[in-house]
Parts: structure tokens; C-alpha cells; sequence
């Protein structure tokens, strides 16, 4: 009789400097550097304050969570390790099903950026929906070919475009020291201005803020295709996180020393800013290549979040919460296939929709206000798995958090208050909004839509799992 072939498992292609450069590919948007700025010197407190009462409970518990439990599929484990298979299944759902707008938004950020490096051959382009569209699909199609055809191949281009985010950086920096050597700062950083005004459009714009820190919890999606993962996330996540803070904070400080708050508008806020700044210095051979970078940066927090997010539906597959289908693993690249195909279909299909006629961008619409309140969610299930997980001793070799139990639940409470806080501001629509009770309305009827949609797949699947069990007992794959 023949042998059965072995399925090819998935390979280990990520080491300590791979993931670092993919952490801060997704985790650092140059886009929210300007739409921090916008708001004024103020937003600067805001940053500290989401960093401490967000990010670093989310880069502490990912820290060990991932090190406790660096299988496949990161946060859909954890919660299902802590909560059981509905959990884990609608943290997930939630997770990959919020994203799916991100990936028009931060490739139409790019494509904006791309006009200023064509100056006036551009401008008519600058109000053309087909542009942006054809520039979403194209780089969606690309990203999603190489991630089948696997991470040794796409890290490449993430590894390159995280140049993207580094040089225009360090530029901003270098712009923002020369104006305050020659002009001086033209925001007042006075205890006055840092102080956030407590009124409800500025607690709303907080959720922004927040929204800017996520990230870090996308590498351990991929757990079985990193070099040493119990110690390798843990140590990049600390590298990462460090940077990713600090060019935030010190970009929004060398911005509004260049700029007031006033001038920095625009889809492509960063590069407009940028550019102001080089024509007021004469130094406007810098914004082109800039511009061009910033590009690269846009592509690759798109391709890191493609990368990790697509591992969800494929652990999902597995456990046949999800067709079966998507649990494959191609023959040849030894990569999740359909998964990975599947999300960036779908992708490319919220492009079409970001761009599309007044009916369909209705459709598109709906996706958004989805992604307001489910985008928090999952982050709901991260801090409550922490909290809970620490029931179960660690293995050996885990990394855990300096201080042990307390500090780890004290730190994923703090967490997951600053999530439920940020899901309430979340729901509160703008000033600018006319009808404020049907976008309430709208956001919460939509959330609840997704989420029963996710409720009534695993309830189906789950009842197709039981009648196949009690016809063929075996064990669940």
C-alpha cells in the first residue's frame, strides 16, 4: 500500500529582526503622527495617557500571553483557552472582520501621499476615485500573491517598507530641530495648552488615539512560522513598542514646533506637512522621496496586517468553526492558501465598495460603523484571557511579566477598563454629525448585526460538528 503524504507544515521564516520591523510596519502609521498634530499640543498628553493605560497593558499581556502559548492563531488560543470555543471563535471574528476596512484606509493614505511625489502631473488625480481605487486593488492583489507564496517572500517587502516609516521620521525630526533653531516653536507648549479640554469632542477623539497603539498583538497570530516564538515575540514586542512610542510622541512635538495645528490638514496630512516645511526651508528636493517613503509605510502596515489577520480564518478552518477549506495548507509554498486568498479577496472587495456609487458605498458605510466598536472587542477578550490564564502555571521557558500575578492582573484590568471606556467614547457620534441618535443607532445596530452574524456561523458549524462526531467518532482535528 502506499504511504500517505505527510501535509507540509507551516515553516519558520521569521527571526527576532524579521518580526521587529513587522511590528513596527503595523504598529506605526505615519498618518496618525499628523492627525495627532492636527489637534494641537494638547494630544500630546493624550499619547502618554494611551500609552500608559493602553498600550503597555497590551504589550505586557501579549508579552507573556505569547510566550505562554505561542501556538498558531495567538489571540483566538487564548481566548479560547480561557473561555472555550465561542470565545475564542467571536474574538477572532471580530478581530478580522473590523480590519477589513483598515486595509482602503491605510492604502488610500498611500495613494495620496504617492501625488505629492508627481506635484502638479498629480493634482488631477487628487479627487479621482478610480486613482485610489486601482492603487488599493493593485497593491491588495501583490501582498495577498506573496503571502501565498510565503513569508520568506513577503517579509522582504514588509522589511523594505518599514524604511518607509524610519527616514521620513528622522526627517520630520531634523525639519522640526532647524525650525525651532531659526524660527523658534510655532505652538506654544505652555501647562495651559497640554491640558486636554474635558469636553466630549476631545474625549471622543481619544478613541483615536488608542486606536493608533494596536498592533502588537498581530505577531503571535503567526506563531508557528517564528524562529523561537516563546522568546522571540516577547523580545520584539519590548524593541518595538519602544520605538513605535517614541516616534509618536516626539513626531507630534517636532510637528507643531514647525507648524501650528491649523495648517496640518488633508488626506495626506504627514506628507502636506512635510511639504510645507521644505518649501518654507527651501529644501523642496527632500519631498518626493519622502513622499515616496511614506508610500512604502502605508503598503507595509497593509501587508503586516494581511500577514497576521489571514492566520485567524485558517486556525478557525481547522477547527472547523470555518469550512474546512481553510485550514489547508498548500502543498508546495506550505502557507495557508485559501486563507490568505479568501481575506485579501475580501479586501479588495471593501476597496471596491470605499469607491463605488452612492448605493454601494452605503455598503461600505455599514463596514465602517462595523469597525468602530468590534475593533475594540477582541481587545475586551485579550485583557479578560489574561486575567483569567493566570490560573495556569507557566511553562518552562515563559517569559512573564516583572512582578508576577498581581502586576499581570492589575495591568490587563487597567487594560480592559481603558477598553470598555474607549468602545463607550467610540459609539458617541461627532459635533459635525446632523443626526445624532441614528448614528448611535446606526454604529450599535451594525455591531450587533456583525456579531450575530459570527454567533449564528459557529452555532451552525457547531451543530454540523456534533451530527459528524456522533456518525464518525473520531477526534477534532
Amino acid at each position: 500500500m502506499p504511504e500517505t503524504p505527510t501535509p507540509c507544515a507551516l515553516k519558520r521564516e521569521l527571526g527576532l529582526f524579521d518580526l521587529v520591523l513587522f511590528y513596527v510596519a503595523g504598529g506605526l502609521s505615519l498618518r496618525w503622527i499628523a492627525t495627532a498634530a492636527a489637534a494641537g499640543p494638547s494630544t500630546i498628553v493624550v499619547w502618554i495617557f494611551a500609552c500608559l493605560c493602553f498600550f503597555v497593558p497590551l504589550a505586557a499581556c501579549v508579552l507573556e500571553l505569547s510566550s505562554r502559548y505561542p501556538e498558531e492563531g495567538g489571540l483566538y488560543v487564548w481566548t479560547q483557552r480561557a473561555f472555550g470555543d465561542f470565545s475564542g471563535f467571536i474574538a477572532a471574528w471580530t478581530y478580522w472582520m473590523s480590519n477589513l476596512p483598515y486595509f482602503p484606509a491605510v492604502l488610500y493614505f498611500g495613494a495620496g501621499s504617492a501625488l505629492f511625489a508627481l506635484g502638479k502631473r498629480g493634482e488631477h488625480l487628487t479627487n479621482e476615485p478610480k486613482y485610489y481605487m486601482l492603487f488599493a486593488l493593485s497593491w491588495l492583489a501583490l501582498i495577498t500573491l506573496l503571502n501565498i507564496f510565503g513569508l520568506r517572500r513577503v517579509k522582504w517587502l514588509n522589511n523594505c517598507s518599514t524604511i518607509g516609516t524610519w527616514i521620513p521620521v528622522v526627517v520630520l525630526l531634523g525639519l522640526g530641530a532647524i525650525f525651532a533653531s531659526r524660527y523658534g516653536s510655532a505652538t506654544s507648549f505652555a501647562g495651559a495648552q497640554l491640558i486636554p479640554h474635558a469636553d466630549l469632542k476631545n474625549a471622543i477623539f481619544w478613541s483615536t488615539i488608542f486606536f493608533a497603539f494596536g498592533g502588537v498583538e498581530t505577531g503571535s497570530f503567526m506563531g508557528e512560522e517564528i524562529k523561537d516564538p516563546r522568546r522571540t515575540i516577547p523580545r520584539s514586542i519590548v524593541i518595538a513598542g519602544a520605538l513605535i512610542v517614541l516616534c509618536y510622541v516626539a513626531g507630534t512635538i517636532a510637528m507643531l514646533i514647525a507648524l501650528p495645528s491649523s495648517a496640518i490638514t488633508g488626506v495626506g496630512g504627514f506628507v502636506s506637512a512635510i511639504s510645507l516645511m521644505c518649501t518654507k526651508l527651501s529644501l523642496g528636493w527632500l519631498i518626493t522621496p519622502v513622499a515616496l517613503l511614506v508610500v512604502f509605510n502605508s503598503i507595509g502596515s497593509a501587508t503586516a496586517y494581511l500577514s497576521s489577520t489571514s492566520r485567524l480564518p485558517f486556525v478557525a478552518g481547522i477547527d472547523r468553526y470555518l469550512p474546512p477549506v481553510f485550514g489547508r495548507v498548500h502543498p508546495r509554498w506550505c502557507t495557508p492558501w485559501i486563507a490568505i486568498g479568501a481575506y485579501g479577496l475580501v479586501g479588495m472587495l471593501c476597496a471596491l465598495l470605499s469607491q463605488a456609487g452612492t448605493t454601494v458605498r452605503s455598503a461600505y458605510d455599514v463596514l465602517v460603523s462595523m469597525s468602530i466598536i468590534t475593533y475594540f472587542i477582541p481587545f475586551a477578550f485579550l485583557f479578560a484571557s489574561m486575567i483569567r490564564l493566570q490560573r495556569e502555571p507557566a511553562p518552562a521557558g515563559t517569559i512573564l511579566i516583572p512582578g508576577g500575578k498581581p502586576v499581570a492582573i492589575v495591568l490587563a484590568s487597567l487594560g480592559l477598563l481603558t477598553t470598555l471606556l474607549t468602545i463607550v467614547l467610540s459609539v458617541i457620534p461627532p459635533d459635525e454629525e446632523p443626526n445624532k441618535p441614528l448614528a448611535v443607532m446606526k454604529v450599535i445596530g451594525s455591531t450587533i448585526f456583525l456579531v450575530s452574524a459570527g454567533v449564528a456561523i459557529y452555532y451552525a458549524s457547531n451543530r454540523r460538528l456534533r451530527r459528524a462526531t456522533a456518525l464518525y467518532p473520531v477526534e477534532k482535528q
